[in-house]
């Protein structure tokens, strides 16, 4: 993985899922269980999802979003209460693809506790395949990256995955 950005840094995009971490979400060894990192990642993503014109609904109109490949990192614990935000960063698009990294914030210890990245696939759910972005979400996604690509600082990447 790159050279993380500072907590600062990733606190000054928009933020997605907030909330406080439920008694319920946590394990056995006292911190938040690691399938609860990456569904509050993916409700954040969802969240951001909206701003370039993916619905949580698409499916009614008869698309999806597929999930392809996932790299996640844990960087430090949570606990029940902890105050935690998603910050989302759009790496790039292809025909049929997306690549975006995702955050989840420790607002309140001001730590970046996860990242997760995600390649994740544009699909007509009439033939249950990848077909070409809308335009219209194509030029929003695009116009997206190309604001990210303007930060201040590097993604973090994982060296790991790529779109094709």
């Amino acid at each position: 993985m790159t050279t993380l950005p500072s907590y600062d840094e990733i606190a000054a995009l928009p933020a997605y899922a907030e909330q406080s971490v439920p008694t319920a979400f946590e394990d056995i060894n006292g911190h938040l269980n690691v399938r609860h990192y990456l569904g509050i990642a993916s409700e954040g993503l969802d969240e951001a999802l909206l701003e370039v014109g993916i619905p949580q609904n698409w499916v009614d109109r008869g698309f999806a979003i597929f999930s392809a490949e996932h790299h996640l990192t844990y960087l430090s614990e949570l606990h029940t209460g902890d105050k935690v935000s998603v910050r989302v960063r759009l790496v790039g698009r292809s025909e049929r693809a997306a690549h975006v990294v995702v955050y989840l914030l420790d607002d309140g210890h001001q730590e970046i506790s996860y990242v997760m990245e995600e390649i994740f696939l544009h699909m007509d759910m009439s033939t249950r395949r990848t077909s070409p972005w809308p335009e219209d979400v194509a030029a929003k996604i695009d116009a997206a990256v190309a604001e990210h690509e303007a930060l201040s600082f590097p993604t973090t990447l994982s060296g790991s995955m790529a779109l094709r």
